[in-house]
């Protein structure tokens, strides 16, 4: 016994976001030097002096959440050299969010989330409310007011909050310093570029601009609400999704209709019946083999946001205006990376002769995580070339853009392959994850070859 205690740790975690306060004061290279040293005080000197912080597990490991939470601020004042009020939200998010759910939860126990029964609704609730407090509060106190509307702290600073007390609860062993400052800091500057692009600052006055002055088509909203009704109930009844992956892919596909027309709803659905089609191909063999997707291939709502939530953000962008054609190209790149790296993945199981580790090259059974076959490489790069040209078919994306989207698919499913081969079967990560990645690494891709 090292007479721990999870309040205590827990506690201090939370008191650890107040040092966030400096951010204020302090310069870039500053606060990058502080939260250098406090990463090499916690590694080297705390595991001397504070016994009771650390959990029976950690003792005698590199890794562990007491390193990862200075690991994690270091990284986001790295991300945010001109946006100070941009890592002390995130940070405070982490402290305030990430402290508060796990003291909520132990106290308060109840209902736990069905996709992870270690965590709590109530501890998640804490943690939303929490953080968002702590986060505009001190998004307010770094803000360079002179360039940075209140509208960021008011209206972004929640949202974040939101996201990461969602990514709080899925069910993988990356620890929660690092998921949740990432989740925190994307969303932050996300939402960061939105406010820029769209709120005009005026001598503390803030005054929104046309786009969010006229309401969004009433037609179009309508249109998408109505077809995207139809097409999950129609995907239910065909069994390609679940309830929840119904309630999902109708807000992810409305969202895609109004910010990019007909024609973005259009990919996005091609892609998914491409993908629902691959995944029947050879069932009988994929169930033989124990490898046959689960729930016979319907897909929930972990599915579609891993597979289409990056497009939709990559298609809001694009709608709000904020740097429209880039973000339209990583619409594109998203869709079509998540989409061929399925018909891959599902034709190398139902094929593949010959199925390699992707970090050994060694020979290993189809289904294994990192795994690639000939057969599924080939078949993976014939989907990506077939659906960017139904991008070219639908004036998404231009001729001599097709190339790239090809090659950032291409890019993404590597990346995705060999975090699955590394980390997939520890449980560090999952496939949900790795597929939200896979995607997240084509877009960027797609849309720094078009920035640069």
């Amino acid at each position: 016994m090292n007479g721990h205690s999870e309040s205590r740790r827990q506690l201090v975690h939370i008191l650890m976001g107040a040092f966030a306060l400096l951010l204020r004061w302090l310069s870039w290279g500053q606060a990058l030097a502080l939260a250098g040293t406090a990463l090499a005080f916690n590694l080297v000197v705390l595991p001397r002096v504070a016994h009771s912080l650390y959990r029976p597990g950690d003792r005698g490991r590199a890794a562990h959440g007491i390193v990862f939470y200075p690991l994690a601020v270091l990284i986001l004042i790295a991300c945010f050299p001109r946006r100070p009020d941009v890592a002390a939200a995130a940070w405070g998010i982490l402290a305030a969010g990430d402290g508060v759910a796990t003291l909520a939860g132990r106290a308060i126990g109840g209902t736990r989330w069905r996709w992870n029964p270690d965590k709590t609704v109530a501890g998640t609730l804490a943690f939303v409310v929490a953080a968002a407090l702590a986060g505009v509060g001190l998004a307010l106190w770094c803000r360079p007011p002179a360039t940075v509307p209140l509208a960021f702290a008011a209206l972004v600073v929640p949202v974040a909050a939101l996201v990461a007390a969602f990514v709080e609860t899925i069910p993988i062993k990356l620890d929660d310093n690092l998921s949740v400052a990432a989740a925190a800091g994307a969303t932050l500057w996300l939402g960061a570029m939105i406010v820029a692009r769209h709120v005009e600052h005026r001598s503390g006055d803030f005054v929104e601009d046309e786009y969010f002055a006229v309401a969004l088509p009433s037609v179009r909203v309508a249109s998408a609400v109505a077809v995207n009704a139809a097409t999950a109930v129609a995907g239910y009844a065909a069994r390609t999704v679940n309830l929840s992956g119904v309630v999902t892919g109708a807000i992810i596909g409305t969202a895609i209709f109004v910010s990019l027309g007909w024609q973005g709803w259009l990919l996005l659905l091609v892609t998914f019946v491409a993908a629902s089609l691959a995944s029947r191909i050879g069932l009988t063999r994929k169930q033989a083999l124990g490898i046959a997707e689960a729930r016979e291939g319907r897909r929930g709502s972990g599915n579609a946001i891993a597979n289409t939530g990056v497009a939709a953000i990559a298609a809001m962008l694009a709608g709000l205006d904020v740097h429209a054609a880039a973000a339209q190209l990583a619409f594109v790149a998203a869709l079509v990376a998540g989409g061929s790296d399925t018909i891959a993945s599902e034709i190398g199981k139902a094929y593949g002769r010959r199925t390699f580790s992707v970090t050994t090259w060694r020979p290993v059974p189809p289904g294994t995580s990192g795994a690639m076959s000939l057969e599924g490489t080939i078949a993976g790069l014939l989907g990506a070339a077939l659906l960017g040209g139904v991008a070219v078919m639908l004036h998404l994306l231009s001729r001599s853009s097709l190339l790239l989207i090809v090659m950032a698919a291409t890019i993404g499913a590597l990346v995705e392959s060999w975090l699955g081969a590394t980390l997939e079967e520890p449980g560090i990560l999952n496939n949900d994850v790795l597929n939200f990645l896979n995607t997240g690494v084509a877009a960027a891709i797609a849309a720094t070859g078009w920035l640069g």
